[in-house]
């Protein structure tokens, strides 16, 4: 895990199993009661807000100082290598998965569970187009939207990728004060009923702003804090933090203001997994199976509806007449897992890390000419630049 924070991988596994959890229900072709009801109290949305803090703090952390100490006439290669190393970790698995979809829809679909043809090419033109939560806003509860459906935070991720380069450029020494400003425009305005919902962007700012804030003596100041509090205390703060955010996924009405107590309680989480100390778990059987799913989280987060989906055509064409009940409903959860857990490994290992890998050569070759050394200390407003003696690995 060289180049990484555990504690940063670890929430990246919370998040993916939340979104696991949330979209369980696409597994089974009748709605269980239980299941049901376990929705009116706990949702697994939240995972989306998780991760987009989790993005904004690490690729910030990177690209800023990078931006903001280079020579002038650098600042081309800079961004450049950044959107390359970005295209090459995220479209070869993205556009495999939407592929792999498209095939099912032809060839694996006698049940009809991956919907209909031209919903999925509609769908992929949008994911590879990266307009897939525009056209989510447009056609949820209206239209099929087909089976890449998550491809909606994809999207949003990479729109932000492509606008926070030259964000950077435009603010400079004012980034965090132009962060902070629109998270609070963002954070102030209900979205429970809005489309804005497929445009909640504050926590990928929150998490901008954490590492923005990670070099100044402030940050420092409260590792002490936590340290004061004990594993434990620490444990049931990130546990209370996780249950608040569930209760709010499927209580949206307790608040008008519940999706942004989400992305600032899935900021609050990435702040403590920033000072990259370990604090959430001691090393244990828990934490490296969490840190396993943490680092296939992106294969995880692309194929666990199209595993689901499949799961359902199988059982359908093996057993047609089979009663639904709880013990289906279990075989149909022991098929998936298996499938999810080995294709998820497959991708990470032959597609996903080794592209990877070649991005970030083709990157370095962008920057062979270029300076980039990290920054010396803090700027005059106190929250520029970085700290980067570790710096992370996307």
């Amino acid at each position: 895990m060289k180049g990484r924070i555990a504690d940063i991988e670890v929430l990246r596994a919370v998040a993916v199993l939340a979104v696991l959890f949330q979209h369980v229900g696409n597994l089974l072709p009748w709605a269980p009661a239980g299941l049901e009801r376990l929705y009116g109290y706990l949702g697994g949305s939240f995972g989306v807000d998780l991760f987009f803090a989790v993005s904004g703090f690490v690729i910030a952390r990177d690209l800023v100082p990078r931006l903001l100490t280079v020579a002038p006439g650098q600042t081309r290669r800079v961004v450049l290598a950044f959107w390359v190393r970005r295209i090459w970790r995220l479209w070869p698995s993205a556009w495999l998965w939407l592929g792999l979809i498209l095939v099912a829809v032809v060839a694996f679909n006698r049940s009809g569970a991956f919907g209909s043809l031209q919903a999925n090419l509609e769908a992929t033109a949008a994911g590879v187009l990266q307009y897939a939560n525009v056209r989510f806003a447009q056609n949820f509860m209206v239209h099929e939207i087909g089976a890449s459906f998550v491809y909606w935070s994809l999207s949003l991720e990479e729109q932000f990728y492509l606008l926070f380069p030259l964000l950077i450029l435009l603010c400079r020494r004012r980034l965090a004060w132009c962060l902070l400003a629109f998270a609070a425009v963002q954070l102030a305005i209900p979205r429970q009923q809005s489309l804005l919902m497929l445009f909640r962007t504050d926590a990928l700012v929150l998490g901008v702003l954490i590492a923005l804030w990670s070099g100044h003596p402030t940050w420092r100041a409260g590792l002490r804090s936590l340290l004061g509090l004990g594993r434990a205390g620490r444990l049931a703060l990130a546990g209370l933090a996780l249950l608040a955010m569930a209760l709010l996924c499927s209580r949206l009405e307790l608040t008008r203001y519940a999706v942004s107590l989400i992305a600032l309680l899935s900021a609050g989480l990435v702040l403590l997994a920033s000072y990259d100390r370990d604090l959430l778990l001691a090393d244990g059987r828990l934490r490296r199976a969490l840190l396993w799913t943490g680092s296939r989280s992106y294969a995880l987060y692309l194929i666990h509806i199209p595993v689901f989906l499949a799961t359902r055509e199988l059982f359908f064409r093996l057993l047609p007449d089979a009663v639904p009940g709880p013990g289906l409903a279990l075989l149909h959860g022991f098929c998936a897992l298996a499938l999810l857990v080995g294709l998820a490994e497959v991708n990470y290992r032959l597609v996903e890390a080794p592209l990877r890998l070649h991005g970030a050569r083709v990157s370095a070759r962008w920057l062979r000419t270029s300076s980039t050394p990290p920054a010396a200390g803090p700027g005059p407003d106190g929250l520029l630049p970085l700290s980067l003696e570790r710096p992370l690995k996307a």
